[in-house]
Parts: C-alpha cells; structure tokens; sequence
C-alpha cells in the first residue's frame, strides 16, 4: 500500500500523510456482512464513570463481519474488492465462493482483485491460503493464528503482521509472533499463509489534532501540568519537576519497565520466550 503526501495548503496538510487507496476498490459494504455497534460513550462504565481516557466522539461506524475461521474448506473463492475497514488497520477483502457465498477477510499483502483463495487441509502453500500449522513447511511466514482449534484466528491480525512458524514437535508447532515473543500451540490449529496488508499503516501522519478526534481519540494531557488531586506528577509552582525518582502512572504504578500481565495465567506454561 502507497503513502499518499499532502502539500503544505493548510496548516492541517502540513507534513500529513495517509494511506494512499489506489489499490481499494471504491464500493459499498455488503449489507448483509455488516451490523451496526454500540459504542460506550466517552469509556465510560455502567456507572457512568471513565474507565478508559481519551476515548469519545469519532466517526459512526458500520462493523464488517470478517471470517476469522476461514469456514468455507475445500471451496475455492475469488477476491472481488479490496476494501477499507474503519474498524481495525488492516484492509478487507470481499471472497465470493464457488457455491454463492460471500466473506471478508483481512487481505493478505500482495493479493490483487481476481486472486483465488482456498481453505482447508489440502490447500496449496500459496498467499492467503488458510490450512492446519501441521500441513505447513517450517519457516512459512502466517497470520491470523488461531490459538484454540475452530475458534478462529486471534493472533497476528493486525496491519502489516506477521508470524513465522519455526519449529514442530510432539503435536505442537512452535510460533514466532511479530512482539517477539515465542509460544507453543496445537499443530491442528489453523492459519492463513502470507502477511497482512497495508504494510505502511504505522507511517501516516494525521497532520491536525482533528483527525485524531474523527478516530474517536481525543487528547492527552501531560501529567506534570495537572494538579495533585489529578495526577502524582500534579502540582508545584510554576514548571516544576515531578518531584519523585521516576516517572509513574496516574495510578501510583511505576511507568517505565513495569510488567502489565497477569500472572499465573493459563498460558504461561505455552510461552518459551517472552516478547521483546
């Protein structure tokens, strides 16, 4: 995917730059893969406290349907569209299969209108392919991992992803996910061949504060300039320092280094080396 760059017209295009939709295709979504979403106003809880900042307002959004468990085995498909999906920051594809159906997926890197996919165990190792980790060679490069078997792919979803399976042994294959991290899941759990579209998604530049706002972010403030009630770092005279020996949260917790997982979770035992 290109980066589309913008002249300097407005303070707003100044430095700005976007994804470019050369290779989308301009349609409408399926009506029948889409559904409308609540969205809680502001991250704010049943109680209408704020459980979750810097969330609120942004564009309404229709959410696409996307088949996760690539259920249609043995049907060959074709790539019709290659469409935008405000819901995550890879793009989607369109599949109409042999029998009549309709999917999205998310669109492998490379795909192009006209491709045919194929799902199942006898599936070729080619580009957006979906077969058991067991049927793939060592080394192939995947995304959208399952880690339960038919539960769907939860793992390597986003844009530009990728995975590695590097090892298999014992009914386990071993997975190299793009955090670094290195993990063990069931041979029998499938995955798509290739690496996800939309490579230069973490290149954009919104230029203006309102761009961040149609994405339903709103902004942050530093904590050093809050008040104590506020934050930890509030208070003072002036531009004063935080007054403490390192930075921490709004929460009291340490910011820099602190480990945020659970322990004793249940897939500690499945994870040989942890992410970077």
């Amino acid at each position: 995917m290109t980066t589309r760059s913008y002249r300097t017209f407005t303070p707003g295009t100044h430095n700005r730059s976007l994804s470019g939709f050369n290779e989308r295709a301009q349609s409408h979504p399926q009506k029948k893969l889409t559904s409308g979403q609540h969205h809680c106003g502001k991250g704010r809880n049943n109680r209408g406290i704020i459980t979750t900042r810097h969330r609120g307002g942004g564009h309404k959004r229709l959410y696409r349907k996307i088949d996760f468990r690539r259920n249609k085995k043995d049907i060959s498909g074709e790539i019709v569209t290659i469409e935008y999906d405000p819901n995550r920051s890879a793009d989607i594809c369109l599949v109409h299969y042999r029998d009549g159906e309709k999917t999205y997926i998310l669109h492998p890197r490379g795909a192009m209108i006209g491709d045919t996919i194929f799902s199942g165990p006898r599936a070729p190792i080619s580009m957006g392919n979906a077969l058991p980790l067991t049927n793939m060679p060592l080394g192939t490069a995947i995304h959208n991992v399952e880690i339960q078997v038919r539960k769907g792919g939860q793992l390597a979803r986003a844009a530009g992803a990728v995975a590695e399976l590097i090892a298999k042994e014992d009914g386990l294959a071993t997975i190299r996910l793009p955090s670094g991290e290195v993990r063990l899941i069931s041979e029998n759990c499938s995955a798509t061949i290739g690496q996800v579209g939309n490579v230069n998604s973490n290149n954009r530049a919104l230029g203006k504060a309102g761009s961040k706002r149609w994405l339903g972010k709103r902004s942050e403030v530093r904590g050093v300039v809050m008040n104590p009630v506020d934050h930890p770092h509030g208070g003072g005279e002036g531009r004063a320092p935080i007054g403490r020996k390192k930075p921490v949260t709004p929460w009291g917790y340490s910011a820099l280094g602190r480990k945020s997982r659970k322990r004793n979770r249940y897939s500690d035992t499945s994870i040989l080396r942890r992410r970077k």
